[in-house]
């Protein structure tokens, strides 16, 4: 029976890690349900605030990556989605036994919402009631295209493995004019800054776009490490200066700890693809192309589109997406 040995996969990757299960936090947002786009407008204070890059689910991807997730992936124990209240999919199957749509309302404070801040966001990742000692944690645009297991994210040690590029990210002395730069590089040049405190200068390079291992005690013990930072972090509303982003701070504190280790470069180039969606569309079609040919285990599809998307390469990622996973998952409605 294939519900059986599914969960006979399951118990031998557990078996073999000793970690215990491990779920998957998604987090999602669609600024289409009905009073979500007038409550961004009332708080937001700034150009940025309203990038609808950030908010929008004009792909659905979240429907294909819930499909690789159960396809190349079917060891994951139960499924967390996170999101805005009162938001959940129309066509997610919500009461899926492996599945628990968990709203920020369950989970951070009452004085920090609404919030439209994914750094705030996912700072409460350890929080979600019940989720696993160790998890990973994936964006709604991120899609498995083979057979995944523990060892992908894991040294042969145990260690946690992190895909860091040779590109160093940005320092507030690099940046110059803050003023006028994306609140994505600030974070990043602010976690730079508390890192190079605790362990002095050193060149750091891009770990995003990829799926993260966590293990929640050590998230936990992030967030308290740098008591300042997070909440600054989680009082904005949107991303502002002096935020920090999570998924940066984190694997680069688990490698100057000693707890992870940078994956090769001939690892890195098998597991991680990356397609820009741009409305420039040659540059979305050489991207999609590189990624058929390479084939990697995982790819980003990043939401670059400003505020019209080009409806050619909205259609190439549509059938990208199609091709990739066409079977509907047991989390869809039937």
């Amino acid at each position: 029976m294939p519900g059986r040995s599914i969960q006979l996969l399951q118990s031998q990757v557990t078996a073999g890690s000793g970690s215990g299960p491990i779920d998957v936090v998604i987090t999602w947002v669609d600024d289409t349900t009905p009073g979500y786009r007038d409550m961004l407008k009332a708080h937001a204070r700034a150009v940025p605030d309203l990038d609808p890059s950030r908010t929008r689910d004009n792909l659905e991807m979240l429907r294909y990556g819930l499909r690789s997730l159960e396809r190349h992936a079917p060891w994951v124990n139960r499924v967390f989605l996170f999101t805005c209240r009162p938001q959940v999919p129309a066509w997610l199957d919500a009461s899926h036994p492996r599945l628990t749509v968990v709203h920020h309302d369950e989970v951070i404070p009452t004085e920090l919402l609404p919030t439209f801040n994914s750094f705030a966001i996912i700072s409460h990742l350890h929080l979600i009631p019940g989720l696993s000692d160790t998890f990973l944690y994936l964006e709604d645009d991120m899609l498995f295209l083979k057979a995944v297991s523990l060892s992908d994210f894991r040294a042969e040690d145990g260690r946690a493995q992190v895909f860091e590029t040779a590109n160093p990210t940005p320092r507030h002395e690099t940046i110059r004019n803050p003023q006028a730069e994306r609140p994505w590089n600030l974070a990043l040049a602010e976690a730079n800054r508390v890192l190079d405190e605790g362990f002095g200068l050193t060149p750091r390079g891009y770990v995003n776009h990829v799926p993260l291992l966590i293990a929640k005690a050590e998230w936990k013990a992030m967030v308290e490490r740098f008591p300042q930072a997070f909440d600054a972090t989680r009082r904005a509303r949107f991303r502002a200066p002096g935020n920090v982003a999570p998924e940066y701070l984190y694997p680069q504190l688990m490698l100057a700890e000693g707890k992870a280790v940078r994956a090769s470069s001939q690892v890195r180039q098998q597991s991680c693809g990356y397609v820009p969606l741009e409305d420039v569309w040659p540059v979305t079609a050489l991207a999609l192309w590189r990624v058929r040919r390479r084939q990697p285990k995982w790819v980003t599809l990043n939401d670059n589109f400003g505020k019209h998307p080009s409806r050619v390469s909205e259609r190439m990622a549509r059938d990208f997406l199609a091709a990739a996973c066409p079977q509907p998952s047991a989390f869809e409605r039937a």
